[in-house]
């Protein structure tokens, strides 16, 4: 027997299908060692020795291979082709060392770029030993980002309440995400003007022809800047006449694409189809490691980790195949296109991204793929095909005009471009982020000399517009230019600054929050050149040449670590006031912005004389005025449009981090909006237990105002009368968000459902579901995603959304989704797993209490002593309201 070890328990079925009963094929389910999460698991001062423990489910999973390997005739390691993969199957041979299993049995390393039958036995036919080159690569980066976190996050929690982490690349994308921000806001829009001539030629082709010079001179986009230039060019186009000055024709061709890699496909997927790198990553994974068409499993795509854009020759010759019988012979070019990599990593370089079979159509396997699996699998093989397809033939046109007005000469000119061939168009076109579409059509005939006659003359106000904010798409693609970062983390990183809530996505645009910014604003002050985008790339070139087996990792490691630890020991005498006094010079534009009327910004509106500043409380930051006490004015970091009459600040007496909204018109009280330690919410007056309420959320700090703030207070609020019972059924926000209650009954709330705002006939359908044991609002709006049969069982299994997140379910037994595993790519194998875990691990303390309690045994006849000290107690206990105390308790806790 031979021993198979792959990552997923997926790519193990499948591979197991194609080896039979002379091997055994096991799944490690990714790394089985980790770093503890804990001070001195990398020792800089042992020589960078690194401290690798057993994580509970690389526990077992070690045991089960030790167990498979007892007599086997050899131990084969089959994980990924890539950094990741090969650390992966060092760490399982370690692991087994450790537990002296191995003795002499051989182990082989084997590799394959595709999950097909011909693939993997081609690998095993060719073995080889671990890449120990690779595995220093690994060891590197984790070490390093172990240290970096480690050691830089601590001192953001001390200098920076509220900071969450920093790390080697996250913090450097955030930067960049902060910069443009920046640029956007230091923006100053220039006013310019266009002029646009409609002109017809003597046939009555119409087109537009625009002004680009001027008695000699060249007019640039930005010449014409005032409202009186630009008429004065439109009045004496009004009285020229035109003429055709020349006319020229050219021919021009647009190549195809090269295939993907793993950052084009991740752009593509978020331009065209709209999925997060993440979720295209979890996604291309299902479609690697195998999908069964028509009772056969196989891999549908290569390995989806990859800077290579090259094919194999017998893909390049299938795709032209393909092409020729799709679309015919003039679509094929005479030669193969050869794509060459830009990657500065040729070790981890492998072959682009590409359907297993180029003659497994899109139309072909669509029913046997999830919706999100057949759009990704589509745009990889079309994108592939379209590669070695013939380039798209074109005609440019430029037509120069001459406008004649007395002795004045101004010139006009128009473009225009056709398709002549489509060529590879015929079948795929790149999306462009912030690029606008090529609208230019076909110009009517004409030649020089004819005249023209003016139909209109239009002279149009424009704007200079500030960069874009950057999308996933753009991020990744910005990232990859700089050299920051490498294909297989891009996702990870992405996912990393929203989940520490640094950036939030609005309208698909990544968006920094004031938490990030300031993070950014205090390492480019004291850390600058560890986010310089410079030192990254050059860091990552490092890291790339220890995967070539040219330095040593060890090396690496000593002179980052030098200058490292010299940075963090200098901020350890760092004052509060040399904090502050920096990110008020880096943050100024954003929180002091500009007001037009050129007025201090920083001045006070309070008190007209103290100056606002940055400020650090316990929650986070805000910002004060320097006359403080005497002046307690403070708002949030974001200027609002009403900070010159002060509305929306703490003014008189709120403390720091308080925005007061406001006053209740019924009792007069002060309405504020604060910052909690679990997220912000709004109070009513003071005093020892002044009535709050949480903002739910999707509600922005920023959107709340006196009026929404009322209302949120005014919860929990009637909405309908139960039609059985005729009882209210109230609506209120909770610790685990808005929800709907008859009596002991409660709904969660639909993410679309408002809780200021949900009517009767919603409400009662909640509840009414819920009674009736539909489960919760949520799982009464969505019954859960089929993911098929379990096949010992027999029962269907589906992935659901929970009140904890996304579980899998067979019924019986609930098992919920890592945070590493999206709802929407969980498969089927993955879900078994999950499920069988989750039966061996036992029932939960929850449901363990809500068992019945084993038979007592025969309480012990007490005293009269005993009986009258039992008794006194009863009656103490009896008396204090302490059920009424601990709800009140955790009331208040909730809504802070």
């Amino acid at each position: 027997m031979k021993v198979v070890v792959v990552e997923s328990p997926a790519k193990a079925k499948t591979i197991n299908k194609y080896l039979g009963k002379d091997y055994e094929v096991l799944a490690s389910f990714g790394h089985i060692r980790d770093l503890p999460a804990k001070d001195g698991s990398v020792d800089p001062d042992a020589d960078f020795r690194m401290i690798w423990t057993l994580e509970d489910k690389g526990s077992k999973r070690v045991s089960e291979i030790a167990k498979a390997i007892k007599g086997a005739e050899k131990l084969i390691l089959a994980t990924d082709p890539d950094r990741e993969g090969e650390a992966i199957s060092w760490h399982v041979v370690e692991a087994l060392r450790e537990k002296r299993v191995l003795k002499d049995l051989p182990v082989e390393r084997v590799t394959f770029n595709a999950i097909t039958k011909d693939a993997v036995q081609t690998a095993l036919r060719q073995p080889r030993e671990i890449d120990q080159a690779l595995v220093d690569a690994y060891m590197a980066r984790r070490a390093l980002d172990y240290l970096v976190g480690f050691t830089l996050s601590p001192v953001l929690w001390r200098k920076l309440p509220g900071a969450r982490s920093a790390g080697r690349v996250q913090s450097v994308a955030l930067r960049l995400v902060c910069d443009r921000e920046l640029e956007i806001e230091t923006f100053k829009p220039r006013e310019y003007w266009s002029l646009i001539a409609t002109l017809a030629t003597r046939e009555g082709g119409v087109f537009d022809a625009r002004l680009v010079g001027a008695d000699g001179k060249k007019i640039q986009r930005l010449d014409i800047g005032n409202g009186k230039d630009a008429e004065a060019f439109k009045k004496d186009l009004e009285l020229a006449t035109f003429s055709v000055a020349n006319i020229e024709a050219k021919p021009a061709k647009r190549h195809p694409y090269p295939p993907f890699t793993t950052s084009t496909l991740q752009q593509e997927a978020s331009r065209k189809l709209g999925l997060a790198p993440a979720q295209t990553m979890r996604i291309a994974q299902r479609l690697y490691e195998g999908v069964d068409i028509g009772g056969e499993t196989v891999g549908l795509i290569t390995y989806m980790r990859t800077d290579g854009v090259d094919m194999a020759p017998e893909a390049v010759q299938a795709a032209r195949r393909v092409i020729g019988k799709e679309y015919g012979d003039r679509y094929v070019p005479a030669a193969p296109r050869k794509y060459a990599t830009k990657a500065k990593n040729a070790q981890e370089a492998h072959e682009a991204i590409r359907p297993t079979d180029m003659g497994r159509l899109p139309k072909m396997v669509a029913k046997y793929l999830e919706p999100e699996q057949a759009r990704l699998y589509d745009l990889i093989w079309t994108r592939t095909v379209a590669s070695q397809m013939e380039s798209a033939e074109l005609e440019r046109t430029t037509a120069d005009i001459l406008a004649q007005v007395g002795p004045r000469k101004l010139e006009l000119r128009a473009t225009g471009q056709v398709i002549k061939f489509d060529g590879f168009l015929t079948l795929y076109n790149e999306s462009k982020d912030d690029e606008a579409d090529e609208d230019e059509g076909r110009l009517p005939p004409m030649k020089a000399g004819d005249p023209l006659e003016r139909r209109r003359i239009k002279a149009t106000q424009h704007f200079t517009e500030p960069p874009p904010r950057y999308s996933e798409a753009s991020l990744v693609k910005r990232m990859e230019e700089l050299g920051i970062g490498r294909p297989s983390t891009y996702a990870a990183v992405l996912q990393t600054l929203r989940d520490r809530e640094y950036v939030r996505i609005e309208k698909k645009r990544l968006v920094p929050e004031d938490k990030g910014r300031i993070v950014t604003a205090f390492l480019e002050s004291f850390f600058r050149r560890y986010v310089e985008y410079d030192f990254t790339a050059d860091l990552e070139e490092q890291l790339d040449r220890v995967s070539n087996n040219e330095i040593d990792w060890k090396q690496v490691m000593r002179e980052f670590w030098r200058d490292f630890s010299a940075a963090i020991g200098e901020t350890k005498e760092l004052r509060t006031t040399e904090v502050l006094d920096a990110l008020n010079e880096l943050l100024g534009p954003h929180i002091f912005p500009d007001k037009g009327d050129g007025s201090n910004p920083r001045t006070c509106p309070n008190c007209g004389t103290g100056q606002l500043s940055l400020k650090l409380g316990k929650f986070g930051s805000f910002i004060g005025c320097s006359n403080y006490p005497e002046c307690k004015y403070t708002r949030q970091l974001a200027a609002s449009g009403a900070e010159g009459d002060g509305e929306g600040s703490s003014e008189n007496g709120g403390a720091p981090g308080v925005k007061v909204l406001g006053d209740d018109p019924e009792t007069g009280q002060q309405v504020t909006l604060r910052d909690g330690r679990f997220g912000p919410f709004v109070q009513l007056g003071e005093g020892e237990k002044p009535k709050r309420s949480s903002l739910p959320k999707g509600l922005a700090p920023s959107q709340v105002d006196l009026e929404k703030a009322l209302k949120l207070l005014a919860l929990p609020r009637q909405v309908a009368t139960h039609p059985e019972t005729g009882e209210p059924i109230l609506a209120s926000i909770g610790r685990y968000g808005p929800y709907v209650q008859h009596g002991k009954t409660y709904a969660n709330l639909a993410p679309g459902d408002d809780v200021l705002e949900i009517g009767a006939n919603r409400a009662i359908d909640l509840i009414v579901t819920k009674e009736s044991g539909g489960g919760n609002a949520r799982r009464a709006a969505d019954p859960g995603r089929p993911l098929g049969d379990d096949p010992e069982s027999g029962k269907p299994i589906v992935v659901k959304a929970g009140r904890f997140g996304p579980y899998v379910t067979d019924g019986e037994t609930n098992a919920t989704l890592p945070r590493t595993m999206a709802a929407e790519a969980v498969t089927l194998d993955e879900a078994i797993e999950l499920l069988k875990a989750r039966r061996a691990a036992g029932p939960s303390k929850k449901s363990a209490r809500g068992r019945k309690a084993p038979a007592k045994k025969p309480a012990a006849k007490k005293t009269p002593a005993k009986k009258a000290a039992a008794k006194t107690t009863r009656k103490a206990a009896a008396k204090k309201p302490a059920a009424k105390k601990t709800a009140a308790k955790k009331t208040a806790k909730a809504a802070e």
